[in-house]
C-alpha cells in the first residue's frame, strides 16, 4: 500500500489551480507524495530591492512552507559578482563586497513579509552563496564541477544562445556552472533537494539536476535525487520581463517605488490580467478569487478585481495601515468629487505630480503653465477652452480670472482631463 503525505502533495495542487506551474521536473509528483521537501530560489542581491518581477517566486517560497516544506532563500553573493545572462540583453555591472552585504539585508527585511524566518520546524533559512564558492579553487572547481559540463551542452542552452551575438564574456558563460554547483552543495549539506524559479531559469535548473545525477550517480530506471519547479514570468504591460533595469520597474522599497505609485500600479492593472494576478500574487482562495471575478464580471466599471489586488499586495508589502491610506487617497483623488481633506492633499502632494507656488502666478493659466500641469500658455487656452481645466474642482471658462481661495488655507487641486492630476502647494 501506498502511504502519501497529505501536505506534500498538496503543495503542487495549490501551485496548480493558480497557474504558478510553467516547468517541473519528472519525478516531483511521487516525491511530493511522501512528505514536505525543501526547495530554494536565488536572488543575485545587484539591487537594495526586490521587484514586482520577483513576486511569483516570493510567492512560489511561501506556497511551499504553507504546505509544510522549507524554504531557502539563496543570496547571490558569489554569483551576483558575475551576473546571470538569463533574459538580458547586455552584461550586468559586477558588485563589490560591501554592495552586495548592504543589498542582502534589505532583501532579507522585504522576504519577511512572506516567508517565516522565525524558530520551527520549516523555518525559512537565507545563505549567501559566498560561503562555499568564495573558497573554491579554480583547479579544484574545473576538477569537481567544470568535468561534467560539455560545451555544447552549455551552448544550447537558450540563456546563452540569446546572448552570443552580443559578445557574451566568459565570466557570463561560467554562470550556469556557478548555479548548479549551489544546487550540489545544498543537496548534500542541506538535504534541499529542489530548485525554484521563474521560467527563464529553467536551463540554469537542469544544469544543476543534471550535476547532481552525476556527482551522486543514479543508474537510468532510479528515481531522480533532485527536482526543478518553475513558475511563468511576471510580464510588463509590453510583454518584457518585469526585471530591475527595465523602464518602469516597479520595486518594492518605498523609497524607490513610492506606495501611492505601487498601489496605482495594481490599480489600473489590465482588465485581461488582473485575475491571473489574484491567482498568482495572493494568498486568496479559490473560492474568494471566483467571487471577486463575479463581481469584475457584473461591474467592470467598478473594478473590484483590481482594487482588490492592489489592497493586498500594498497591505502585504507596505502594511495594512499604508494601504488602507492609498485607499482614501485614490478615492478622493478619482471619485469625481472635490478633494477638501488636508490630510489626504498632505499625502497627494507627497505622492503625485505637485508644485509649490513661487507667488507669481496670477490667474489659472500662469498656474497650468508654471506649475507644469501643461507646457505652454496656448495648450493651458485651448484645454481651457475644451473645458478641460479644473482648479479646485471647478472648472476654469474665463483665462484671466484670478485664482480662487486655496483649499484648507494652502492647496490647488489641478485637473486636466480625467486623468492628469497636480497639487499645487503655498510656502509656509
Amino acid at each position: 500500500m501506498t502511504v502519501t503525505n497529505e501536505r506534500g502533495a498538496a503543495l503542487l495542487d495549490e501551485l496548480t489551480w493558480r497557474g504558478l506551474i510553467a516547468e517541473k521536473s519528472q519525478g516531483l509528483e511521487e516525491r511530493l507524495a511522501k512528505g514536505p521537501i525543501s526547495a530554494y530560489i536565488g536572488f543575485d542581491a545587484s539591487a537594495r530591492s526586490l521587484h514586482v518581477g520577483h513576486l511569483l517566486q516570493v510567492f512560489m517560497l511561501t506556497h511551499l512552507q504553507r504546505a509544510g516544506g522549507t524554504p531557502f532563500v539563496i543570496i547571490g553573493g558569489g554569483t551576483g559578482m558575475v551576473g546571470d545572462p538569463s533574459g538580458k540583453s547586455s552584461e550586468r555591472q559586477l558588485l563589490d563586497d560591501e554592495q552586495i552585504a548592504s543589498n542582502s539585508a534589505a532583501l532579507r527585511a522585504q522576504l519577511e513579509r512572506f516567508v517565516d524566518f522565525s524558530p520551527g520546524p520549516n523555518q525559512a533559512q537565507m545563505v549567501d552563496n559566498r560561503e562555499w564558492l568564495a573558497d573554491w579553487r579554480l583547479l579544484e572547481f574545473l576538477r569537481d564541477i567544470g568535468k561534467h559540463f560539455s560545451v555544447p551542452y552549455m551552448l544550447a542552452k537558450d540563456s546563452v544562445q540569446a546572448r552570443l551575438s552580443a559578445g557574451m564574456s566568459f565570466t557570463e558563460f561560467s554562470y550556469m556552472t556557478l548555479q548548479a554547483a549551489d544546487f550540489l552543495q545544498l543537496y548534500r549539506t542541506r538535504g534541499v533537494e529542489m530548485q525554484m524559479g521563474g521560467a527563464d531559469q529553467w536551463g540554469n535548473i537542469t544544469a544543476g539536476l543534471e550535476l547532481i545525477r552525476r556527482v551522486v550517480g543514479r543508474a537510468e530506471g532510479d528515481p531522480p535525487a533532485a527536482f526543478g519547479l518553475c513558475s511563468p514570468l511576471l510580464l510588463t504591460r509590453d510583454g518584457v520581463k518585469m526585471g530591475k533595469s527595465e523602464k518602469g520597474a516597479v520595486m518594492l522599497d518605498p523609497s524607490m517605488t513610492s506606495p501611492y505609485d505601487f498601489y496605482q500600479y495594481w490599480l489600473n492593472d489590465d482588465d485581461a490580467l488582473v485575475i491571473q494576478h489574484l491567482r498568482w500574487l495572493t494568498l486568496m482562495t479559490a473560492d474568494e478569487v471566483a467571487d471577486i471575478e463575479r463581481q469584475q464580471t457584473d461591474s467592470p466599471e467598478r473594478r473590484p478585481a483590481q482594487r482588490a489586488l492592489a489592497y493586498d499586495l500594498t497591505a502585504r508589502i507596505h502594511g495594512r495601515e499604508e494601504a488602507d491610506r492609498q485607499v482614501r487617497i485614490a478615492d478622493a483623488a478619482f471619485a469625481g468629487g472635490p478633494i477638501t481633506d488636508p490630510e489626504v492633499l498632505d499625502a497627494l502632494f507627497q505622492s503625485i505630480d505637485h508644485y509649490e507656488l513661487t507667488g507669481t502666478e496670477e490667474n489659472a493659466v500662469d498656474l497650468a503653465v508654471t506649475s507644469g500641469l501643461v507646457t505652454s500658455k496656448s495648450e493651458a487656452r485651448r484645454l481651457l477652452s475644451q473645458g478641460g481645466l479644473s482648479i479646485n474642482d471647478e472648472r476654469v471658462t474665463d483665462a484671466e480670472v484670478a485664482l480662487p481661495e486655496p483649499v484648507a488655507g494652502r492647496y490647488y487641486v489641478l485637473r486636466a482631463g480625467k486623468k492628469r492630476l497636480l497639487i499645487a502647494r503655498l510656502r509656509q
